[in-house]
């Protein structure tokens, strides 16, 4: 008897206790006010253009209006959703988008950079103005010809170039820490042109001055404790053009994208070239 009635108080306690224990409390639902819509922020961008393969067309610049909301934040950003929704005849070279290749060289705002590092000025009252690298023959809109620059690289022999070369391959050229940080500020060129379109000696000569950039890519390898030809790279620049135009205007430094001092180096190399010409001049 004892054993019913226990039992059955057990029961009559987890009857209770649920009903108790799970008490539903609904809670009123809201419908979530809608958040208001962005102001458009429209932005003009003026952009140079010229397209020889249309009869009679001549350089203009050509406004393009671009809501800042639905872009990116760099003037790159801009040139490509410009192509993609509004103007697919645009022409301008990109690739990397990062600094690296610098194939989206030009001038914004007056100054040599690259498009995909240079921000858009959120100044939306103001227009940003896009040209090709200056004083260089145009392909057409923002794609300069780079011909006369490469051909002007290539010149300068732009590798390792050893005197024994029996061993060529077979074996690794090694040189010290201190040897290898005197390279430090010049190999990161990435031949954007931005220096040397921006140098006005190399606007008046640049058939024959080769330019900041050509020159400190000449100075890396006349520095490189690896290479046996300094002697060889130096004479090559004794004429009254190829080094000697350079005036010390540091434009170069100045807009290089990548923080280098062109001129710092050039400079280098005439310090180079004076020791060089004493010693021709000793040994004659």
């Amino acid at each position: 008897m004892a054993a019913v009635c226990f039992s059955l108080r057990l029961c009559s306690s987890s009857v209770v206790r649920p009903a108790a224990a799970f008490t539903v409390v609904r809670f009123a639902q809201t419908a979530a006010a809608p958040a208001p819509a962005a102001q458009p922020r429209i932005k003009k961008f003026q952009v140079y253009r010229w397209d020889p393969d249309r009869a009679g067309d001549k350089p203009r610049m050509q406004t393009y209006e671009v809501d800042l909301n639905t872009c990116g934040p760099m003037v790159l950003d801009a040139l490509i959703k410009i192509k993609n929704e509004v103007d697919p005849t645009l022409t301008f070279r990109r690739s990397c988008r990062e600094g690296i290749c610098g194939s989206c060289a030009m001038n914004i705002n007056g100054g040599n950079t690259l498009a995909c590092l240079n921000k858009i000025d959120a100044n939306t009252s103001k227009a940003t103005k896009i040209y090709p690298l200056p004083h260089m023959y145009v392909v057409k809109d923002l794609v300069p010809d780079m011909s006369n620059f490469y051909a002007q690289y290539k010149s300068i022999e732009p590798y390792l170039k050893k005197k024994d070369e029996s061993k060529a391959g077979q074996q690794q050229y090694l040189q010290s820490m201190e040897d290898r940080q005197k390279l430090d500020g010049l190999y990161e060129c990435i031949l954007c042109a931005c220096c040397s379109t921006s140098c006005p000696s190399y606007w008046w000569n640049g058939d024959k001055y080769l330019g900041p950039a050509v020159l400190m890519q000449a100075y890396r390898w006349m520095i490189d404790s690896r290479d046996d030809f300094t002697e060889e790279r130096l004479s090559k620049l004794q004429d009254p053009f190829s080094l000697y135009r350079c005036h010390t205007i540091m434009n170069c430094t100045k807009t290089c994208p990548k923080g280098l001092n062109p001129g710092k180096a050039i400079a280098q190399i005439k310090k180079m070239m004076a020791t060089y010409q004493e010693k021709t001049t000793a040994s004659a």
